[in-house]
């Protein structure tokens, strides 16, 4: 299941982007006091009360404005309406109610979602609740007063937010497995699900940036049903001229979380890049199982050493997922595409496997007999015993003396023993260190 959206919207100025960095608990946003400055949604993972959801900014809302950026803001404000869970409406208690509220508020009541009316800038309740009351005449509930500078009222905030992704958590269970692809634009994405289905599910087109959502597509394959998640290609920020495309990235994000695997699709023409390799980074740092699938193979020359250099540069410039597995393939021929649904029921196995502590200290005794623990000034690391707590992706903790010793190379040491045991291929491994006295 994804984590539910939060947008945050509002007139220019009246405080949207101190609210987001003090939710996100660092300065992502820029914030200075001039209306405009916030002109791309900003999106952040944030934990309240056992939930985590996403937050996103947005720019400021110029309802009357024929201003060609504050038009664009506010199409994009809408889609991002359009795209959340939940809508936080921040209004100014210090200029007080305006025409521009209601217009937003009228545009928020069509959207038909559930709103959270924030009253910003109250650094002084007493002071200023008289002038909250006032904001009971946007007809959106009871208005919550809140200062994101002095961080005061925020907990009744996020209280009524955590509280409406509780009343609309109902989501059927569903067994299939869900396949993600992501990767620059035109690469093939739309088309491999295109020969997989054998007919034009989903537009493909020469225009990079044809598909802006996430397309959720049902697959049957030797009898057995998938849900391939088609996602608008991620391109640098600096070539991105159209600013409906901005959105792409969080519902990449959005997709990327609700999927068992991650297909990601590299054009064999152009090589890997840098930019595949931070499309890579978000499945990566969500601990999704992973594939890198080489498209239009069949466009390459081709000699006795291609494969092996070719896999040489991939491993190189996505160094940090070694685990993932690596596949050729053509959308436009087929080919190789059974060997891509083998390698997607390979990972989803590895992502939910589990191994019993007994198994897994046998592995971890013989590697520190092989090599021993780091010390340090005299001080050796003592490693006790190590347990998996959970899956997808398997996660470890291991009980140590003194954590501080843990050194990473050790902790990658002991991830490439288990890795040579149960291979775990396509499935990054998380570990934990905890202290123990004895």
């Amino acid at each position: 299941m994804s984590k539910p959206i939060v947008a945050i919207v509002g007139r220019p100025n009246v405080g949207k982007s101190t609210l987001f960095n003090m939710m996100a608990g660092e300065r992502i946003s820029i914030v200075k006091d001039t209306p405009g400055v916030t002109r791309d949604r900003i999106y952040a993972d944030v934990s309240w009360l056992n939930y985590t959801f996403t937050i996103m900014d947005t720019g400021g809302i110029e309802p009357d404005s024929n201003n060609m950026m504050l038009k664009s803001m506010r199409e994009q404000a809408q889609m991002a309406i359009d795209m959340a869970d939940v809508v936080m409406f921040v209004v100014d208690v210090r200029q007080g109610l305006v025409d521009a509220d209601y217009k937003v508020a009228d545009m928020l009541r069509r959207a038909k979602k559930n709103i959270i009316l924030v009253v910003n800038k109250v650094d002084n309740f007493d002071k200023y609740m008289a002038d909250v009351y006032e904001f009971y005449n946007l007809g959106l509930g009871e208005p919550y007063p809140v200062s994101a500078i002095g961080k005061l009222g925020v907990g009744d905030m996020l209280d009524e937010v955590t509280a409406l992704f509780q009343e609309n958590n109902i989501e059927e269970e569903d067994e299939r497995i869900r396949v993600a692809i992501v990767g620059k634009p035109n690469v093939g994405k739309s088309s491999i699900i295109n020969k997989i289905l054998g007919e034009n599910r989903v537009i493909v087109s020469e225009i990079a940036g044809t598909t802006r959502d996430a397309v959720d597509t049902a697959v049957t394959w030797e009898d057995k049903e998938y849900v391939f998640i088609d996602t608008a290609g991620l391109r640098r920020k600096n070539k991105i001229k159209e600013e409906i495309e901005r959105y792409s990235i969080l519902r990449t994000v959005s997709a990327v979380e609700r999927a068992d695997v991650v297909v990601l699709m590299i054009d064999a023409v152009e090589g890997v890049t840098e930019q595949d390799a931070k499309i890579a980074g978000i499945a990566h740092d969500r601990g999704c199982g992973m594939i890198i699938a080489v498209n239009k193979w069949d466009l390459v020359e081709k000699d006795n050493n291609t494969v092996k250099e070719y896999t040489k540069k991939i491993r190189n410039i996505l160094s940090f997922m070694p685990y993932a597995s690596i596949i050729f393939i053509s959308a436009q021929t087929g080919q190789r595409i059974p060997r891509l649904f083998d390698e997607i029921e390979t990972v989803v196995q590895n992502h939910s496997l589990r191994i019993a502590t007994g198994v897994l200290n046998e592995i971890l005794t013989e590697a520190v007999a092989m090599h021993q623990p780091p010390s340090d000034k005299g001080r050796r690391l003592k490693i006790f015993y190590m347990t998996q707590v959970s899956v997808k992706p398997p996660t470890f903790v291991i009980f140590v003396n003194d954590k501080k010793l843990m050194h990473f190379s050790y902790t990658r040491y002991i991830e490439n023993k288990i890795r040579e045991a149960f291979g775990f291929a396509g499935t990054p491994l998380r570990f934990f260190v905890r202290e123990r006295k004895s």
